[in-house]
């Protein structure tokens, strides 16, 4: 089996203040040893946490399915609030307002729908962007390892988001 790769969202998020995490120091620069203060870097490092249990992020996707919240999925998947399943299309050309409708009859209502298209980013028909819009959700199309960064994204910004993914064929 392929290794898994992880999404570019998985790396850590280097920002200061410190919001939640640890201080790192960096190791020395060019030879300086730890009492050159000047020479050694500090930085701030910041995961994004899961503020509770029932909080689903993608941990990682390959050539077969994703890792979920630890959970390995085969195939295309659908993630809904507090929920993973599997998501009946081959490929992109299979969305349609039926394999879509699993999105828009849930409640709470979801404000974000991220598809997640494979290797790149699909055209997706108009009108069946145009029927989503009508049924109150938005809908963002993106190849899937930057859907599933804006997934997580979206999650860790506490909105109601779903997404429906679709392994590559390919991995960079």
């Amino acid at each position: 089996m392929p290794p898994l790769y992880l999404p570019p969202w998985s790396k850590l998020l280097v920002e200061t203040p410190q919001v939640a995490g640890d201080t790192v120091c960096a190791g020395p620069l060019s030879g300086a040893s730890p009492s050159d203060d000047d020479l050694y870097e500090k930085t701030t490092v910041t995961m994004l946490q899961r503020d509770s249990p029932n909080t689903i992020f993608v941990d990682s996707y390959g050539l077969h399915g994703f890792t979920v919240n630890g959970n390995r999925v085969i195939g295309p998947c659908a993630i809904i609030p507090h929920a993973i399943i599997q998501w009946n299309v081959g490929s992109w050309k299979d969305i349609s307002e039926e394999s879509l409708s699993l999105f828009y009859l849930l409640e709470p209502r979801i404000e974000i729908l991220v598809l997640g298209t494979g290797d790149r980013v699909e055209r997706l028909d108009a009108q069946l962007l145009r029927f989503m819009t009508r049924q109150g959700v938005a809908v963002e199309v993106q190849d899937t390892g930057h859907a599933c960064s804006t997934f997580n994204f979206l999650v860790n910004d506490r909105r109601l988001v779903a997404a429906g993914l679709i392994p590559p064929t390919q991995l960079e």
